[in-house]
């Protein structure tokens, strides 16, 4: 029980996908380098702090998550000071992501942290990890980094549609039609601004939005799914932009 309390763990699994293909993306995009290493300890360590933070605020309670937090927070700074003495400039992308973490930070207030806009910003902060790791490992921002972050937001925000449909939305016609309409118009709009390779890796998620809508599957096997579905998305960007 000692251990747990020390390192308090994120119960969403989904946010790890989140975490890990923008940033490695953006990494294999811009050119994979050592200082991704230490820039990757940081942003997971990061990831693993502001948990622990956003609890105590949901909590109103310190311990044990703002000690977790520190532990936390000590690995990212060591990461961090590499990174830094390395690119000086990805201080500017920690700030990018501050409003995200304010709006994550309103809706734990609020204790409604399944609300689609949090999930949005929370989101919105992992693909600006996926920059900075762009910008980490060619010392600029192009149109494929943009363009990279942009095709990882809009598979996220597809799976927030589709799991709210599958889990705690999944009586909601409302729901089911957001999720319809939006895994449609997504698929028109790449065709219409000539990405029609891009389509492809959408594809998978288009077909279970709609064929395993209405299911009752087992939460496991809704995430197994899921991660199945992120590795396919992640291996189709790869070669997309190889």
């Amino acid at each position: 029980m000692a251990n747990k309390s020390k390192w308090v763990m994120p119960k969403q699994h989904g946010a790890w996908a989140m975490l890990v293909i923008p940033f490695w993306l953006g990494a294999y995009a811009g050119g994979l380098s050592w200082i991704h290493a230490p820039l990757f300890v940081a942003w997971v360590a990061l990831y693993l702090a502001t948990y622990p933070l956003l609890m105590a605020v949901k909590t109103k309670r310190n311990d044990p998550y703002v000690p977790a937090a520190a532990r936390y927070g000590a690995i990212a700074v060591v990461g961090l000071v590499v990174s830094l003495w390395q690119q000086p400039a990805l201080f500017y992308f920690g700030l990018a992501m501050t409003p995200f973490f304010l709006v994550n930070t309103y809706y734990s207030k609020k204790k409604n942290e399944r609300a689609f806009w949090n999930d949005a910003a929370a989101i919105a902060a992992f693909c600006v990890g996926g920059l900075a790791a762009f910008y980490a490992g060619r010392g600029a921002l192009t149109l494929e980094a943009f363009e990279l972050a942009l095709f990882s937001f809009l598979f996220f925000i597809g799976s927030t549609f589709y799991v709210k449909t599958m889990i705690r939305e999944k009586k909601n016609e409302r729901y089911k039609w957001l999720s319809w309409g939006y895994h449609a118009l997504l698929i028109v709009g790449l065709i219409a601004i000539g990405e029609p390779f891009a389509v492809l890796a959408y594809a998978p998620s288009v077909i279970r939005a709609v064929y395993l809508y209405g299911k009752s599957l087992p939460i496991m096997k809704l995430g197994m799914l899921e991660i199945a579905n992120a590795a396919y998305f992640f291996i189709a960007m790869i070669v997309l932009y190889s």
